[in-house]
């Protein structure tokens, strides 16, 4: 059985799943997202990303379609019909459908919800943090408000390309003072050279990571300080170790940043521990 997909009420085949043509989110960008880990066919730090995702429906403007539970059983059942035990969900509500005018539609409008799921092989995903992944920098060229999980990633999708192209497999983007922000769609993190696991504050243009959050914590749990202060990519180059961390990769080693290896060009004890300190608190904790 192929794919499934909930659009606006219906569960439909994912190659037939649609949304209307002027659908804002396609026309202006003008929607959210979320995106959730599944382990055991439940969600990993389901009430982060429910927080956060309301917090940006409201900074937008945009009236949650439905209540929280009721969205949760929406995504349970999409989890279901695909057959998915671990894996990952994507979550996108936009302003609704309304003829293309730059100023909101009327506030009847009904927003539009989409979900998807599909499998994710974490063995593989494991093997691939065994390796560590390479990183490149690129400028900084996003909005004001990246504390909002737009779908407006256009910046974004240019610095992820590039890596790409680079052989990397994400971006580092970096402002005009020569300090990281965060990734493409990660956030960023170095032990430095004097042993402080750092990463950006959130009082910076930087998204709210849920992952990120909760590392911080489980870093706290496990005994190993979190500074939250900024960093060049100098420091970064010369940082003891250096890892990315997000839903899609949970905790990834960084073993290169602009083709300069990171220490030894393997990954460090420390982001290896966090992962697996992650991973377990994911799956015990899902909902």
């Amino acid at each position: 059985m192929g794919r499934i997909a909930y659009v606006n009420g219906r569960y439909q085949r994912h190659g037939e799943a649609v949304v209307h043509v002027e659908d804002r989110g396609f026309q202006f960008a003008d929607g959210v997202y979320e995106y959730f880990s599944v382990f055991d066919a439940k969600f990993a730090d389901a009430e982060g990303h429910l927080e956060r995702l309301w917090r940006s429906l409201s900074e937008i403007r945009i009236r949650p379609p439905m209540s929280e539970a009721a969205l949760m059983v929406v995504m349970h059942e999409t989890v279901r019909r695909n057959h998915i035990r671990d894996g990952a969900v994507y979550l996108q509500i936009t302003r609704g459908t309304a003829s293309r005018d730059h100023a909101f539609p009327h506030p009847a409008t009904p927003p539009s919800v989409v979900v998807t799921a599909k499998s994710v092989d974490f063995a593989a995903a494991q093997a691939k943090a065994a390796r560590g992944v390479a990183v490149i920098t690129q400028p900084d060229q996003r909005w004001g408000r990246c504390d909002i999980k737009t779908v407006g990633l256009l910046p974004n999708a240019l610095a992820k390309q590039a890596a790409r192209e680079a052989g990397a497999e994400e971006a580092w983007l970096v402002d005009e003072l020569g300090f990281v922000t965060e990734g493409a769609s990660t956030n960023a993190w170095i032990i430095d050279a004097d042993g402080s696991l750092r990463t950006r504050d959130t009082n910076a243009n930087i998204l709210r990571g849920i992952t990120r959050k909760t590392l911080i914590d489980l870093a706290a749990e496990a005994g190993i300080a979190v500074s939250q202060r900024p960093f060049t990519v100098d420091e970064a180059k010369n940082a003891k170790e250096a890892f990315i961390t997000a839903a899609s990769t949970l905790v990834m080693p960084v073993t290169a940043i602009d083709g300069h290896k990171v220490a030894d060009g393997k990954p460090g004890p420390v982001g290896m521990r966090l992962r697996v300190l992650y991973e377990q608190n994911a799956r015990a904790n899902a909902r």
